[in-house]
């Protein structure tokens, strides 16, 4: 395996699978930025982290909605460390349990904005500045979608699961748009992970519950989760985009 110390932007890493795949990072000696959107408490905790594993890091606040802030974030990993290797597009939102007839619709511009479009810009900030005919060198994007986008999630959250399917496209078109100048854009489509978002969702007892559904009889973990995204993010994965793996137990 390429022994190259990379620097890595990953989106919504204080908590959760961004959090997870930033603590691994760091085990391999890699330069990570952790954004977060609204505890620095959080993220700092996960920069201690990441250095007492045997990398580097710095917390850099941001809302993927915003251009400006989206823009700043690169620019401050870079001015920290350098070209980035590889971004990881993990900042997600969700919200409580409910069939569509009741969504507001300002939750789900809420759930479209930082799912969708904070992808897409996040995405597009990269696709400006790491490939080869941009003057980057290349590298990795790794896209954090949800079984979701396959299940629907009916009654539950079909806003978020319309959002992943989004994410999912965004994924294969930009693969294709940015294989010939270096840049692999694969994605990582969770399960049902022991993550907070169950809380945020009103059901912090989901992934226990519900893991009988699962052919492997339990719920996953945010660091299994990571283990596929940094396996993208690396050499390892050098003839890989394109490609949505799912890490969901089976189901």
């Amino acid at each position: 395996m390429n022994s190259k110390v990379k620097t890595i932007l990953i989106t919504g890493a204080s908590r959760g699978i961004g959090a997870a795949v930033a603590k691994l990072c760091g085990a391999r000696g890699w330069r990570v930025g952790v954004n977060y959107s609204a505890s620095r408490e959080a993220a700092e905790q996960v920069v201690a982290e990441v250095a007492a594993s045997g990398g580097e890091a710095i917390a850099i606040p941001g809302d993927v909605t915003s251009e400006a802030d989206t823009s700043a974030m690169f620019d401050a990993v870079e001015k920290a460390f350098g070209p980035l290797d590889g971004v990881a597009v993990n900042a997600g939102v969700i919200d409580h349990r409910m069939p569509l007839a009741d969504m507001t619709l300002e939750r789900m511009r809420r759930v479209v904005d930082v799912n969708v479009v904070g992808a897409l810009l996040t995405s597009r900030e990269a696709a400006r500045r790491m490939p080869t005919n941009k003057g980057g060198a290349g590298g990795s994007i790794v896209i954090t979608s949800s079984r979701a986008s396959q299940l629907g999630s009916p009654n539950d959250f079909i806003d978020y699961a319309a959002s992943k399917g989004a994410t999912d496209t965004l994924t294969i078109g930009l693969a294709k748009e940015l294989a010939p100048d270096g840049v692999r854009v694969n994605a990582v489509r969770p399960g049902l992970i022991e993550t907070e978002i169950h809380a945020a969702a009103g059901w912090s007892e989901r992934a226990t519950a519900l893991a009988d559904q699962i052919p492997m009889r339990r719920a996953g973990s945010a660091e299994e989760t990571a283990e596929a995204i940094v396996w993208l993010l690396s050499d390892a994965s050098s003839y890989v985009t394109g490609a949505i793996i799912d890490v969901a137990g089976g189901r």
